[in-house]
């Protein structure tokens, strides 16, 4: 089978050791351990165990609704045009035992029930924060569905930046009942929750505070823990303050594909920061324009697997915690 990665070789099942055969280990017990987004983290650990915790607590554990956070995960990747996630999250709705509202955010329609039809309203609206829809779910379910989405919106990132669109060889998950089959095929338990808490065993002590919405929650540890394995990436500084900036500065539209987006950004950045700011630019605002030339000329600086990864993941997670940031100023605000 043709590989799905775009740039990266991630570490195998079988040669992961310490907390990548860790984190393995969960996934394979309690969700999947296959080819995808999760396994191309692995050359950065830190980031492996922190998403792995994030989606887990999020998006698995608990008492919410696992075929609604599965709805939320498909339409924040159908507004963040992420195919390959569109269809993982559709197909895992139907292991979830609901056939019908992911299908019908797949296919750009909204749902039939109301009520979740509401739910991908909203979590389609984190994608360009501004004026966001009232959180159409009661406050103690918070963690789970705002989890779901910013995980999800780095996730998308992830996806789009390193892997290919195609979920299944021939792209057979184009047939719904290749999805629906599929899901059944994966199904361990996903109507069922699964407890809370048990990846945090993976996670390193988090210094900084557990963010509000999470109530607590290990959620908020899971989001704590990723902020801090980015900001303890081996990145330029100059490269970090550019891309915060930028993205600070923006409302998370894509930008158009004509014009000079985005060197127009890069003033005053030379050779390998340069570019390095480049990948984790498009990471962050237009995934889908990381290019092959885009990677060789970073390349050209000697730069590892494990170094792409974590440009990607700078550039993703700034954009993720500027979702973060729009959430929370929206509940401040009786939205």
């Amino acid at each position: 089978m043709a590989s799905i990665y775009r740039y990266t070789t991630p570490v195998t099942p079988r040669e992961a050791t310490g907390p990548v055969a860790a984190a393995y280990t969960q996934i394979r017990e309690e969700f999947l351990l296959a080819d995808g987004p999760l396994m191309t983290l692995s050359r950065v650990p830190s980031l492996l165990v922190a998403v792995w915790a994030l989606l887990r607590e999020a998006e698995l554990a608990g008492p919410v609704s696992r075929a609604d956070r599965e709805l939320v995960a498909a339409a924040v990747s159908a507004a963040n045009r992420c195919p390959f996630c569109v269809d993982a999250h559709t197909t895992l709705g139907h292991a979830a035992g609901e056939h019908t509202a992911a299908e019908a955010v797949r296919a750009g329609r909204s749902p039939r029930d109301p009520a979740r039809a509401a739910l991908a309203d909203w979590a389609a609206a984190t994608a360009a924060p501004g004026e966001l829809p009232p959180a159409p779910f009661p406050a103690e379910h918070t963690a789970a569905f705002v989890g779901t989405a910013l995980v999800t919106h780095f996730i998308n990132r992830v996806v789009t930046s390193l892997l290919e669109e195609r979920l299944l060889p021939a792209n057979a998950q184009n047939s719904r009942l290749v999805r629906r089959a599929l899901g059944r095929a994966v199904r361990r338990g996903p109507g069922d929750s699964v407890a809370p808490g048990r990846s945090l065993s993976l996670l390193p002590p988090v210094r900084g505070p557990v963010p509000a919405w999470a109530r607590q929650s290990p959620v908020g540890t899971a989001y704590t823990a990723l902020r801090e394995a980015v900001e303890a990436l081996p990145l330029p500084g100059a490269v970090r303050a550019r891309v915060r900036a930028v993205v600070a500065g923006g409302d998370l539209t894509p930008p158009p594909l004509a014009g000079a987006w985005p060197e127009e950004h890069l003033e005053g950045l030379q050779g390998t920061e340069r570019a390095a700011a480049r990948l984790a630019l498009c990471a962050a605002l237009a995934p889908h324009r990381v290019s092959d030339a885009h990677v060789e000329h970073w390349r050209a600086g000697g730069g590892t697997d494990a170094d792409l990864v974590g440009l990607i993941a700078l550039g993703a997670f700034t954009a993720t915690d500027r979702v973060r940031s729009a959430l929370e100023a929206s509940a401040r605000h009786g939205g």
